[in-house]
């Protein structure tokens, strides 16, 4: 967590967590982006020597070339960059550099499942619209106190492993 200052009211940043398995899948997608460029390397240059071809043939290998490119850039911008940013109107989530923002006014609670280790934010009473947080458990507290800072009447809960498993059961 970081606190970057802005006018009067602090960002503070909360990088994403990421669970093992999403970095493993984020290495095996770099591996395939690059063998992909590779792989597309290794044909236009037996393409060069045999024939110029089409401008479709060209055309192919342009988007062959960017798709991997991209994707390389993508994947290695969300391992470095993908965080929550919570300023003093909105909580941006920034996911390598692809941004979302969402109205700190639109929050109507926040939930700590100290059972599931998981923090949720409500848009609704109902809580049929929410968004999970995906921050080290030891940010937690931080958070939700950043979020009651910034919006004073948001509603603050907690459920214990024991109720959890109880509406489990009941379910």
């Amino acid at each position: 967590m970081e606190k970057i200052e802005q006018g009067d009211v602090a960002i503070k940043r909360y990088p994403f967590q990421f669970t093992t398995l999403m970095k493993v899948l984020f290495f095996l997608g770099l591996l395939l982006a690059a063998a992909g460029f590779g792989l597309t390397l290794w044909r236009f240059m037996v393409f060069l020597k045999e024939d110029a071809g089409s401008f479709y043939s060209w055309l192919q290998y342009i988007i062959l070339f960017f798709v991997s490119l991209f994707l390389i850039a993508l994947i290695i911008s969300m391992l470095i960059r993908s965080q929550y940013l919570l300023t003093g109107t909105h909580l941006i989530l920034q996911f390598g550099f692809i941004k979302q923002k969402f109205a700190i006014k639109d929050f109507y609670s926040v939930h700590l499942f100290k059972g599931m280790n998981k923090l949720a934010v409500y848009f609704d009473d109902f809580k049929t619209k929410y968004m999970m947080i995906v921050i080290r458990e030891k940010w937690y507290d931080d958070f939700i106190q950043t979020l009651m800072e910034r919006k004073p009447g948001i509603g603050v809960s907690y459920s214990t492993k024991e109720e959890e498993d109880e509406i489990k059961k009941k379910k």
